[in-house]
């Protein structure tokens, strides 16, 4: 049986304020975009730059330290696996979103104090890491996802 490995490593800047929200069933989670720039020259010798978007869901204690200490423009990292979802819109369309479900989080700049998973307070000073455990039995529901 041939083995797997799905991991997703951005980043980037917030291109919105973190949306934090509760699934029905109680869990915390959270939602923001990040943008990765690339840039480029072509064999001619002229520049090309390319943005990629990319949205993030955190889960957690995690998702709310991320509510708190994120904010759109912030530069962050984000590590974690990539996920499909689909759905049928408003209107009967079929419709499907790749994104990055997090299992950690750096901040990559000031921006003030945060929180790390164990509780404690620090003051960033390049970059701070905020890691969530992730329980690999546990399954994710994705209607519980509200966004």
């Amino acid at each position: 049986m041939a083995k797997s490995f799905n991991q997703a490593i951005v980043v980037g800047n917030l291109t919105r304020d973190p949306e934090l929200r509760t699934t029905p069933s109680g869990k915390t989670v959270v939602g923001f975009g990040i943008a990765t720039n690339r840039s480029w020259k072509t064999e001619t010798g002229e520049q090309r730059d390319e943005v990629e978007y990319h949205d993030i869901v955190v889960w957690g204690k995690l998702g709310e330290i991320c509510n708190q200490y994120l904010a759109k423009g912030r530069k962050a990292m984000v590590i974690g696996r990539l996920q499909t979802r689909n759905w049928e819109d408003k209107e009967g369309n079929k419709r499907q979103k790749t994104e990055i479900i997090a299992s950690d989080v750096t901040f990559m700049d000031g921006g003030g104090s945060q929180s790390s998973s164990s509780g404690a307070s620090s003051q960033p000073s390049q970059s701070s890491s905020v890691v969530q455990d992730i329980d690999e039995g546990s399954e994710v529901n994705l209607d519980d996802i509200p966004f």
